[in-house]
């Protein structure tokens, strides 16, 4: 298992990113969250074996049909053992 700290930039916010996301997280068993970001981006943290990450990824890379995606910036974190994949609707911290 390894976890990530996904942060995706471009056209991202009003395109389904988070439904799309968890759509293709739960068909990959990947579990975390995923929430939109004061500053328009999407941020992402996933835990799943290697395949599911890297597939996960992949279509990171892509997004759902209306995104733009720029960059994909992933960093290694540790395990958090998250249930399931959320939809995270506002951030706490705005």
């Amino acid at each position: 298992m390894k976890h990530c700290n996904i942060r995706i930039t471009g056209k991202v916010q009003g395109v389904f990113f988070r439904a799309s996301t968890k759509a293709v997280a739960d068909q990959l068993s990947v579990k975390g969250f995923v929430r939109n970001e004061k500053d328009g981006s999407v941020y992402i943290e996933a835990e799943g074996d290697d395949f599911s990450i890297e597939s996960f990824l992949d279509w990171c890379k892509e997004g759902p049909q209306k995104a733009e995606v720029e960059n994909v910036e992933v960093t290694a974190g540790e395990l958090k053992n998250y249930r399931n994949f959320e939809v995270v609707k506002k951030n706490m911290l705005w």
